[in-house]
């Protein structure tokens, strides 16, 4: 049973920073690419960030410059670094995984984590 557990969120003021852990635990499992995606009240879930095995990046326009992606393929876990946080980043941030898991592969959910960023 392949788990995502996320840490890291809290409340932070504008221009802080944050950083969120997602890590992978189980047996018997690959990872291709992981990410995190975000979803405030009345709207609906949204890509933040992607990272492929290789390490290839991809970004939401409105995070680009403040939040960078990153993995750990040893220790199977992903991380997001915000910096500059503005209030519109409010959310609950999850992360994701494509994972092969037996012979099955599918993406997978963390439990989700909230980050608020208020003054």
């Amino acid at each position: 049973q392949v788990q995502l557990v996320e840490s890291g969120g809290g409340l932070v003021q504008p221009g802080g920073s944050l950083r969120l852990s997602c890590a992978a635990s189980g047996s018997g499992f690959s990872i291709y690419d992981m990410g995190w995606y975000r979803q405030a009240p009345g709207k609906q879930r949204e890509l933040v960030a992607t990272i492929t095995s290789r390490g290839s990046t991809h970004y939401l326009d409105s995070v680009k410059g403040r939040f960078t992606i990153s993995r750990d393929n040893a220790k199977n876990t992903v991380h997001l670094q915000m910096n500059n946080l503005k209030p519109e980043d409010t959310a609950v941030y999850y992360c994701n995984a494509d994972i092969n898991s037996l012979g099955t592969r599918r993406g997978y959910w963390g439990q989700g984590t909230q980050v608020t960023v208020s003054s």
